[in-house]
C-alpha cells in the first residue's frame, strides 16, 4: 500500500440501533477482557512470587488495580482506533462502531478507571508500585497506540513494553522495589509479545492492510514477518530459562519452560514453512500462524503458572 495512514470516518451510529444504548456487555467489551486477563495473570504471578509479604486483602486490592488499569487502556485504545476498528471484521462488532457506546462515554470511563487505579494502588501498597502501573498506563496509551501503531511496523516490538510491566507492579506492590527477577519476567513477556501478534496479523493481513495499519506483514511481506517470528522466538527460549539459570527458580519450572519453549519452536517451525500468504491465498483457519497464535497464549499462561507452583513446591 502506498499510503497507510487510516482515514476518520464519519462517526455514524449503524441505522438499527439506538446511539448510546449500551447495556453491561457492551461496558465489558470496552475493557477488552481477553486481552486483560493475561495481563492481570503476570500481575498477580509477580505478586506471588515477590518476597515478603502483603495482606491478602491488600494483594487482591493491587491485582484490582492491574485490573482496572489494563480496562482503562483498552477503552482509551477503542475510543482512538475507533476508525480502523469500524473498518476490520473481527473488530467491526465493538460497541463503539456499532454506535452502542458514544466516543466521548468511553473516553471518560477509560480516564477514570486509569486515575482511579493509580490513586488506589498508592494507597494500597507503595508508590513504586503505583508509578510504575502510571508509567504502563501512559506507556500505552501515549506510546503505542496514539505514536507507534499507526506509524510503523515495530509498533509491537516497541509497544509490548506496555504489556510487560505487569509482573513488575505486583512485585512491587510486595517489595516496594524493582528487582532483577521481575525485570527478567518484563522481559520475557517483551520478547514473546511480537511473535505473538505477529502470527496473528499474518492470518489477519487482509484486515490490517484495509484498515492501513503498518503491521510488519503489510509493510515487509509475508516472508519477512516469518523470519522475525523465528528470530524473536529463538531469544525468547533462553531467556525463559534465565529464572531457573540464575537460581530465582527450581527445576520444575526449568522443566516446564523448556519443554514448553521446544513446542513454541515446533509451532514457529511450521509457520516458517507456510507459503500459502506468498502465493496470494489468505489464510485459513487451520493455518500454522493461527495455531502459532494460540499456543503463544497456551505459553505465556503455563510458563508463568510454574512459577508459584514451583516456588511453592519446591
Amino acid at each position: 500500500m502506498s499510503d497507510l495512514t487510516p482515514v476518520r470516518r464519519n462517526e455514524v451510529a449503524p441505522s438499527h440501533v439506538v446511539p448510546g444504548d449500551a447495556d453491561v456487555r457492551d461496558w465489558i467489551a470496552l475493557l477488552k477482557p481477553r486481552v486483560m486477563s493475561l495481563v492481570v495473570f503476570t500481575g498477580l504471578i509477580g505478586l506471588l512470587i515477590a518476597p515478603g509479604h502483603l495482606h491478602p486483602v491488600l494483594g487482591f486490592t493491587a491485582v484490582l488495580c492491574i485490573t482496572v488499569a489494563a480496562g482503562a487502556c483498552g477503552a482509551i485504545n477503542m475510543w482512538y482506533d475507533r476508525d480502523i476498528d469500524a473498518v476490520m471484521r473481527r473488530t467491526q462488532s465493538r460497541p463503539i462502531p456499532q454506535g452502542r457506546i458514544m466516543p466521548g462515554e468511553a473516553l471518560g470511563f477509560g480516564v477514570v478507571l486509569a486515575v482511579a487505579s493509580v490513586l488506589l494502588m498508592y494507597l494500597a501498597t507503595n508508590i513504586a508500585a503505583a508509578s510504575v502501573l502510571a508509567l504502563s498506563i501512559l506507556f500505552y496509551v501515549f506510546i503505542y497506540t496514539m505514536w507507534l501503531k499507526r506509524r510503523t511496523p515495530q509498533n509491537i516490538v516497541i509497544g509490548g513494553a506496555a504489556g510487560a510491566f505487569p509482573a513488575v507492579i505486583g512485585w512491587a506492590a510486595v517489595t516496594g522495589s524493582i528487582d532483577l527477577m521481575p525485570l527478567i519476567l518484563f522481559g520475557i513477556v517483551f520478547f514473546w509479545t511480537p511473535p505473538h501478534f505477529w502470527s496473528l496479523a499474518l492470518w489477519a493481513n487482509d484486515d490490517y492492510q484495509r484498515a492501513g495499519v503498518p503491521m510488519l506483514p503489510v509493510v515487509a511481506g509475508a516472508k519477512e514477518t516469518r523470519k522475525q517470528i523465528v528470530i524473536y522466538t529463538l531469544l525468547l527460549v533462553p531467556l525463559s530459562l534465565l529464572p531457573c539459570v540464575l537460581g530465582f527458580a527450581g527445576m520444575i519450572y526449568g522443566a516446564t519452560a523448556l519443554l514448553l519453549g521446544l513446542g513454541y519452536l515446533w509451532q514457529v517451525w511450521l509457520v516458517a514453512r507456510d507459503r500459502q500468504d506468498e502465493r496470494g491465498v489468505s489464510l485459513t483457519k487451520d493455518a500454522p500462524a493461527k495455531a502459532a497464535f494460540k499456543y503463544s497464549i497456551v505459553y505465556l499462561f503455563v510458563l508463568f503458572g510454574a512459577l508459584p507452583i514451583d516456588r511453592l513446591l519446591g
